[in-house]
């Protein structure tokens, strides 16, 4: 039986043991698909995950809510022994061992095939966040977004989310506002594309204002929070956000006068569960037009298994830059 490592997380004392171990194919739970992983990525809910019962409750498990590699046995005939695949979200990392680990056995319907134009470890350079900037690039476009209807506010902009984000509009010919706490990362945004970096705390409601200028055409939104409850009456007539976090907070105050008066969308974007044709199509994509401009080079910084007690730290820090990947 074939021993591999795996990054582990355990439950003493009311506290997280973080640990790299060894351990065998028995080990692992049920799935029809069993993937010898190259990759893996981190994510904010990966630190999350570090929090004890936070989004763990059954311990030990393997965190790390993505992985590419490749198939080693398939019980499925969608999917055979070589093939290349991308597995993200789902429960991955959460109630089902996840990527953090040399080998992973999951559910074929969870698995997506590697789309021609991207390579193993561009896929994880991508991962859930980039996923959700493809999400978020692809639903504001179906609600009518093109370049000429105003500049688009990206906040969070140094996150993986946001620095995807930034990278693939400017890429698509859209002026990009992006939005950060980070004072010294001004020149990395604007690498990225952005046309101009503006301190979060100019997109922070102080106030109950219904409406305010229409400043922007559409924005994407991983924070949520305070921050949504000023994007919201600032969106251009007709114009879209897309929110797919909540690092700024979980509740939202708002009115019905920027959607009644100035018919805006507010598009809630959802990379768990999201349909596998829609998962699909968005990776296709990730792979051509959407291809961010800087992938391997600006975005990315990569990382063993023994470093992530401290990356993990780091990231529920908000001190993390762009995308980590794990290589295995």
């Amino acid at each position: 039986m074939e021993n591999f490592r795996a990054f582990v997380l355990d439950l003493v004392d009311e506290k997280t043991k973080m640990s790299v171990k060894q351990i065998s194919l028995t080990d692992l739970p049920a799935g029809e698909v069993t993937i010898r992983v190259a990759y893996s990525s981190v994510n904010f809910k990966d630190g999350m995950a570090t929090i004890p019962n936070r989004i763990i409750q059954t311990y030990p498990l393997i965190p790390g809510i993505d992985l590419a590699g490749t198939i080693i046995e398939s019980k499925d005939q969608r999917f055979s022994e070589g093939d290349e695949v991308i597995v993200t979200s789902y429960e991955l990392g959460v109630t089902h061992h996840g990527g953090f680990s040399e080998l992973a056995r999951v559910p074929a319907d969870w698995v997506v095939p590697l789309p021609e134009g991207l390579t193993l470890k561009e896929s994880m350079i991508l991962g859930t966040a980039g996923l959700t900037a493809g999400l978020s690039v692809q639903k504001l476009e179906d609600n009518g977004l093109t370049p000429d209807q105003g500049p688009v506010l990206v906040t969070g902009a140094t996150g993986g989310v946001g620095s995807i984000a930034v990278d693939i509009l400017a890429k698509l010919g859209y002026e990009v506002i992006a939005s950060t706490g980070k004072e010294e990362e001004h020149t990395y945004l604007k690498k990225l594309g952005a046309k101009e970096v503006i301190s979060r705390d100019q997109v922070v409601a102080t106030d109950m204002k219904v409406l305010r200028k229409q400043l922007y055409g559409a924005a994407v939104d991983p924070v949520g929070g305070k921050t949504l409850e000023f994007i919201l009456p600032s969106i251009r007539y007709g114009g879209s956000v897309a929110n797919s976090g909540l690092t700024g907070g979980t509740k939202v105050e708002t009115t019905v006068f920027p959607f009644i008066l100035r018919g805006i969308n507010w598009l809630g974007i959802d990379s768990v569960y999201c349909q596998m044709p829609t998962r699909e199509k968005v990776w296709k994509r990730l792979a051509t037009d959407l291809k961010p401009v800087h992938l391997n080079a600006e975005i990315v910084n990569e990382v063993s298994l023994e470093d992530l007690p401290k990356v993990l730290s780091t990231i529920l820090e908000g001190k993390v830059r762009g995308r980590t990947i794990v290589k295995l």
